[in-house]
């Protein structure tokens, strides 16, 4: 568990946790998030008691970190999402109301997920550069959570918003552009139910490139419009709107104007250059039954 993620009353969470496990004769065990990342300490737990599922209660950080530190191990993840956006979560159909996930917890069926490396670290859902990594950073200093605290971050950097040099290597090509933001999606969502990447999926082996092209305020609004109403539009449609849309396996993007970085929705230190490629089958994770 993560103890200060999102806005949700955790020892509330908690105690309907442990209320839910015991009636059902389910053994389990608590512990809480740390800032390292290091969870080798379960290492020998997980293996000497025979451990199978791993449950994460948190937002998309906090899935990633314990995802990458324990995926090597023969385990499933389940996730109760208590962060700010959950875009993990709802990208696998997992509900936010913590009963509905421990239902699927129990009930539902385990199955390999992508993620990806950039430049060496995991993620496992969405990581960007430009815009809406600046609106990371500045959000990790609030001391407020949830849904509205970001709204207000993120329209406090739209105004002043500006755009970046990027040079982006892909399929053979080199795309010179200023933009706004580049993500670089496995999930099809920022969070909260708001589409970044229309087309993406979870397991299918392939990274969804999303880059908001240098335009006026105004085209910006627009083109976020267009990325939250249409999934099956063509490529030409998102051009217009100054959004180019890519699906590959892996790409490289030279930052010569060090646009912020974020990486699972967690500020990280940027970079002149990133080397992206995609992680098939990283992880199981634990999804409603169809």
């Amino acid at each position: 568990m993560n103890p200060i993620s999102g806005t949700k009353d955790k020892q509330r969470i908690r105690e309907l946790i442990s209320d839910y496990l015991l009636v059902r004769n389910v053994s389990f065990e608590f512990f809480s998030t740390n800032a390292s990342g290091d969870y080798s300490f379960l290492e020998e737990k997980i293996l000497s008691e025979n451990v199978k599922n791993i449950i994460v209660i948190g937002g998309d950080g906090t899935i990633s970190q314990v995802a990458n530190a324990l995926r090597h191990l023969d385990v499933n993840f389940g996730v109760i999402p208590s962060g700010s956006g959950n875009g993990l979560a709802l990208a696998a159909g997992i509900s936010r109301d913590p009963v509905k996930a421990l239902d699927t917890i129990l009930n539902g069926k385990p199955s390999p997920v992508d993620a990806f490396y950039i430049n060496g670290h995991f993620s496992c859902m969405l990581s960007g550069i430009g815009f809406d990594a600046k609106v990371a950073h500045d959000f990790s200093k609030t001391k407020k959570r949830g849904l509205l605290a970001y709204v207000k971050v993120s329209m406090k950097n739209f105004f002043s918003a500006k755009e970046y040099p990027f040079q982006l290597k892909i399929n053979g090509k080199e795309i010179d552009t200023e933009a706004y933001f580049i993500s670089i999606a496995n999930s099809n969502q920022f969070g909260n139910n708001f589409t970044i990447a229309p087309r993406a999926s979870l397991s299918d082996g392939l990274l969804d490139i999303i880059v908001v092209q240098k335009m006026n305020k105004l085209q910006v609004l627009l083109s976020i419009f267009y990325q939250i109403k249409y999934g099956d539009v063509q490529e030409e449609i998102f051009k217009r709107h100054g959004i180019l849309y890519y699906q590959v396996k892996d790409l490289e993007i030279l930052n010569p104007g060090m646009a912020p970085l974020h990486i699972d929705g967690d500020p990280y230190e940027t970079a002149s250059g990133f080397s992206i490629s995609i992680i098939p089958s990283a992880f199981r994770l634990i999804h409603p039954s169809s």
